[in-house]
């Protein structure tokens, strides 16, 4: 909310110090925020969530590869869990949150269409990786890509959606993560059924796998949605608190790159401390879990099941679409009607919800048959997705405006780094622990009895500093 401005110490009486003088700046009455139209802020929304389908799509069909690049590379569960989590998040850890900065200080339109750009042009370089070493190079630098996606995702809806209607825009936004891993499966699923039986290729001195199309076909349309970020219509940001401590600026180079790489934002969550830790550690336990899952769920079906990708992705397809579907409606429904009741209802949401998906996680790997265990995973992904809309609402409520980018940066650092670790921590227990490979299902079970009970304990633990704080906030008219 834009504030009144406050009077310079010219215009200020002798008998006025300088202290009343501010007192009164804050306590001036502010104007009201100019929200943009409804038509731009969901175009924004429209292209934003067309984004995010083609990131997670990426992510889902390179999953259902997984057999397929073990086979063909000759790798161990250890190395190709390596491959899908570790490899992509190397580069992450170096520019993940600087290049979130890039959201509080360029538009984030243009910072949007690159990553979407350059997540494209890595999938498909994927497709003519040659070695194993190859195929890591090119994993490391596709989180690079996607790393200022979010931030500047949830930086631009918190400006162009007024707060009563922040939360169904970010319920909207799941559509992009529905679609993505919805229609993953079953259009993967076909590919790799329609691939299955094709000969190596020779180009330009490469051997290309039939999987390896696979990649080539689902990367290029990046660059197409990259241009419509051009049509988006930046919505100016929202001007800080009154008194809040603004980034600084006339300061050392020094000063300045501690600043862009996240160093303010680190110190605004410690501050809070009591608020955002809690979050961040339910959110990072969590998503070790459930990317694990995610990643080892076709290897999972293979191996317990004897199911081919195109049989999987077929069934996986539909009941997962059907329980998005409905874990969107149950979780906007599910919110909106706790904030009648209570001033803490994103945290308090996200636990009760944390609690289903506990239960989903373990005993889905439990189940007799496929069909069985498909089902009560889509259950906990219907479940996830409702306890998303809080999470990220949760965060957007309290970051402070002026580094909102880089306080969601590192949150969903949080979320990307362990949630990366997911599918090597799962290859390493079935590797080190179980070790046989038809037992799978075993080292899924194991991971998910010891971490989500101690994700949802840290949720529980964030409802009453996140109460208080939004209190706070709402003092001072925000």
């Amino acid at each position: 909310m834009a504030i009144a401005p406050v009077a310079t110490a010219s215009e200020l009486t002798s008998e006025r110090s300088i202290g009343d003088s501010m007192a009164e700046a804050q306590q001036a009455p502010r104007p009201a925020r100019v929200w943009p139209s409804t038509g731009s802020a969901y175009w924004a929304l429209s292209v934003i969530i067309l984004a995010t389908f083609l990131t997670f799509f990426d992510q889902v069909v390179f999953g259902m590869l997984a057999q397929r690049i073990k086979a063909d590379f000759g790798l161990t569960d250890s190395q190709l869990g390596f491959l899908a989590g570790p490899a992509s998040i190397i580069c992450y850890l170096f520019v993940g949150i600087p290049l979130a900065r890039l959201a509080d200080i360029y538009p984030r339109k243009y910072v949007l269409g690159g990553g979407v750009a350059v997540i494209g042009l890595i999938t498909a370089l994927g497709g003519i990786a040659q070695t194993f070493t190859q195929f890591v190079g090119t994993r490391i630098f596709l989180a690079a890509g996607g790393s200022a996606h979010a931030p500047s995702a949830y930086s631009l809806l918190a400006d162009a959606f007024p707060p009563r209607t922040l939360t169904r825009a970010f319920a909207l936004l799941q559509f992009g993560f529905i679609g993505g891993t919805t229609l993953g499966p079953i259009i993967g699923g076909q590919l790799i059924g329609m691939t299955a039986q094709w000969a190596p290729t020779e180009w330009l001195g490469l051997r290309i796998f039939g999987w390896q199309w696979i990649m080539i076909w689902v990367g290029l349309p990046g660059v197409l949605v990259a241009l419509l970020f051009l049509t988006v219509k930046e919505p100016p940001r929202v001007a800080p608190l009154a008194g809040a401590a603004p980034p600084p600026r006339d300061v050392p180079v020094g000063r300045r790159i501690l600043t862009f790489t996240g160093f303010d934002a680190v110190k605004a969550i410690h501050a809070k401390r009591r608020v955002y830790y809690p979050l961040f550690a339910g959110l990072a336990l969590s998503a070790v879990e459930t990317f694990g899952l995610q990643f080892w769920r076709v290897p999972f079906m293979i191996r317990s099941f004897g199911w081919s990708e195109a049989q999987i992705g077929a069934v996986m397809g539909t009941m997962f679409l059907v329980a998005s579907l409905l874990g969107l409606m149950l979780g906007g429904i599910f919110v909106e009607w706790m904030a009648k009741r209570y001033k803490d209802a994103n945290v308090r949401a996200a636990a009760i919800i944390f609690c289903c998906t506990t239960l989903c996680a373990i005993t889905a790997p439990l189940m007799p048959n496929g069909y069985l265990a498909l089902g009560v995973m889509a259950l906990g992904a219907m479940f996830g997705i409702a306890g998303a809309v809080p999470q990220n609402a949760a965060i957007q409520r309290v970051a402070p405006n002026s580094m909102r980018g880089q306080v969601t940066a590192v949150y969903l650092f949080m979320f990307t780094f362990f949630g990366a670790m997911g599918s090597f921590v799962v290859g390493l227990v079935q590797d080190l622990v179980i070790g046989v490979e038809a037992d799978l299902w075993k080292a899924l079970v194991l991971t998910a009895t010891i971490l989500l009970p101690l994700a949802t304990l840290c949720m529980v633990r964030a409802i009453r500093p996140y109460r208080e704080e939004v209190e706070r906030l709402e003092a001072l008219g925000r």
